[in-house]
């Protein structure tokens, strides 16, 4: 009897083991994926893509993954996504695993495009073409850049902000994380607006900042110091995207100032149509990510498959001229926000009523 107790006890004690290590299991599966989105698989029929994307902070890299998602199945390919939630270390980690899994081309969003160029070779190495997607990887002979025009995007709000500033008005420009290719060229092209406005004596340029990761937070410090400066006065402010624009109006809002002083943006953020609704934000640069999001796919499609891509624009890496597909941009405003972007399907309309 004894004897049968014991071997009982020893069979409960070994199944109880075995559970604990298939729950470790499942915990570890969980963690793996989270935030992940999906992997490849071992089919060797679909083409499997990587996607690299360098935050979910944003609401624009939230509505890309989104969209991705949406074209890959549409298109039928499998799509294994990694988020680098601005770490470039990371990002180039996570790049080595969507390697080892064995895809067939990789579009890389990456936050820091000097750093990136590492991510490309090793993707060269393994026989896998590369798309730059948004941003532009530096000095590296990426397959394929996708993007919309950014320095016609910086052109753009410096145009239109320099309508609503007086003459002799004082001016704030706010730029993008300095290690992202399009924050350089968004704020040269602001500077190709504004600099000979500057040097005629027409405005005064009180800040030119840049804000690390595109941290709202950065803006905002940015903006205090501006208007403790120059004892509020502040005629107009170029924020590069919605999220420093939001800052900057924060900024303003604690001062009095808010609708007062003209603000530009990008991106087409919900909150940033809300304001532009209100008044505290003039303009925002939509770009369909809609649009970019599906021809990077189509393009890592046909390279993967040894096709044209139908590049009809290079960009200059530092190094090479980048094969370049190039996305139109569309200023909105109070006046147009209903057509481009509600009647086009980009926001919901019951969005902005929340």
């Amino acid at each position: 009897m004894k004897k049968t107790a014991k071997i009982l006890a020893l069979v409960l004690s070994l199944v109880m083991v075995l559970s604990l290590f298939a729950g470790c299991a499942d915990k570890t599966s969980e963690e793996t994926n989270t935030g992940q989105g999906s992997e490849v698989t071992e089919n060797d029929d679909t083409l499997k893509i990587g996607l690299s994307l360098p935050t979910q902070r944003e609401e624009r890299w939230v509505l890309d993954k989104e969209n991705f998602e949406k074209v890959a199945e549409e298109l039928g390919v499998e799509l294994a996504i990694q988020i680098a939630d601005n770490d470039a270390a990371k990002q180039q980690s996570q790049c080595e695993n969507l390697i080892a899994m064995g895809i067939d081309v990789l579009i890389l969003a990456p936050h820091d495009g000097t750093a990136a160029a590492n991510i490309v070779e090793m993707a060269h190495e393994a026989g896998i073409k590369v798309v730059s997607y948004d941003r532009l990887v530096m000095n590296s002979d990426v397959d394929l850049y996708l993007t919309f025009d950014s320095i016609i995007v910086g052109e753009m709000q410096a145009e239109w902000l320099l309508k609503q500033v007086p003459e002799g008005g004082n001016v704030a420009l706010l730029a993008g994380d300095p290690g992202d290719s399009c924050a350089v060229l968004y704020r040269q092209g602001a500077l190709n607006v504004l600099q000979p406005k500057v040097d005629s004596g027409a405005i005064n340029l009180v800040l030119d900042q840049e804000c690390k990761d595109w941290q709202p937070v950065e803006a905002l410090k940015h903006m205090e110091n501006a208007l403790t400066v120059n004892n509020n006065k502040i005629d107009g402010v170029l924020a590069p995207n919605d999220g420093t624009a939001g800052a900057a109006i924060q900024a303003l809002a604690a001062q009095g100032l808010a609708g007062n002083v003209p603000v530009t943006g990008q991106d087409a953020e919900v909150d940033a149509v809300k304001r532009i609704i209100e008044g505290t934000q003039g303009i925002t640069i939509y770009n369909d990510i809609r649009v970019l999001g599906k021809s990077a796919v189509e393009a890592a499609i046909k390279l993967a498959n040894g096709e044209d891509p139908g590049a009809d624009k290079t960009n200059n890496n530092g190094k090479y001229d980048i094969p370049s597909i190039e996305v139109k941009p569309v200023v909105v405003d109070k006046d147009n926000y209903v057509e481009q972007l509600i009647e086009s399907g980009f926001i919901n309309k019951d969005d902005l009523d929340h």
